[in-house]
């Protein structure tokens, strides 16, 4: 014989039977929600609206909230909680960049102010040169003069940018060996090319005269001699001075006049 025990619902956890009828109406829940759209059709089923509300519109949207009008680098603080204020993310769309970075320039190595100071030193060779200017080996100067020197040769109608560069190197890398085979403390290649390219500067100015004078002439062959011993006087003396060898000047003038000589020579031929 059938048992009429009643039968709890296993999805629903109700424990109120099933075919009870409690108000004429049969349905899953005692008492639906007020408010909520239910459907009372021939199924007998009672649906109900969602409790979460709109997450969508425009009152509670996280993402329908724009800025603060402050800009990216005030005080941001979303609703999600991320924190928006100066140095973090919004910090990279602003032109004030993070508290603690650098320049651009300084990140790039380029520091005007070395560069006058070490193209000073280099114009007025008869000055003291301290021991520690060197200590930044920038390559920015020594860049920008030999970029000069190449393009005043070519308005005097010399395009020689591949024997430039190419002299240069080699002569960098033969002072670089004969340097740290004379010194004990040796020096490395980016201070070799560093100084070598700073006391450029007179070379440079001679192919600046190149270009309205015919270095041909008496003035033209006095005026290289002159930059020859110019750059070669202010070259022995910064790597004597940064090396500690002052008695062994003129051994390390020697084959940097080479070096420059190799520039004249295309200065005036």
């Amino acid at each position: 014989m059938a048992s009429n025990q009643p039968v709890h619902s296993v999805l629903f956890g109700n424990s109120q039977p099933q075919g009870t009828n409690t108000g004429g109406n049969t349905g899953y829940y005692d008492s639906p929600v007020t408010g909520t759209n239910t459907n009372t059709g021939g199924d007998g089923l009672q649906f109900y609206a969602s409790s979460y509300g709109d997450q969508y519109s425009s009152s509670s949207s996280y993402y329908a909230n724009p800025p603060p009008a402050g800009g990216p680098t005030g005080e941001m603080q979303g609703t999600s909680g991320f924190d928006y204020s100066s140095g973090s993310f919004w910090s990279a769309f602003g032109t004030g960049g993070f508290a603690d970075e650098p320049p651009l320039l300084e990140e790039l190595g380029i520091n005007f102010e070395h560069i006058k100071t070490k193209s000073l030193a280099v114009l007025n060779p008869f000055r003291i040169v301290p021991d520690n200017i060197m200590d930044d080996a920038d390559m920015a100067g020594p860049l920008l003069f030999m970029l000069l020197f190449g393009v005043f040769l070519m308005l005097s109608g010399k395009v020689h940018f591949g024997y430039i560069y190419g002299v240069g190197l080699l002569g960098v890398v033969s002072i670089f060996l004969i340097l740290n085979l004379m010194s004990g403390n040796g020096i490395d290649w980016s201070r070799t090319a560093s100084v070598l390219g700073y006391c450029l500067l007179p070379m440079v100015m001679l192919s600046g005269f190149s270009v309205v004078l015919p270095l041909g002439g008496f003035v033209g062959l006095l005026l290289t001699a002159v930059s020859i011993l110019w750059c070669t006087f202010s070259s022995s003396g910064m790597f004597t001075s940064v090396l500690h060898m002052s008695e062994q000047r003129f051994l390390v003038a020697y084959p940097v006049g080479l070096f420059y000589a190799s520039f004249a020579l295309m200065t005036v031929f």
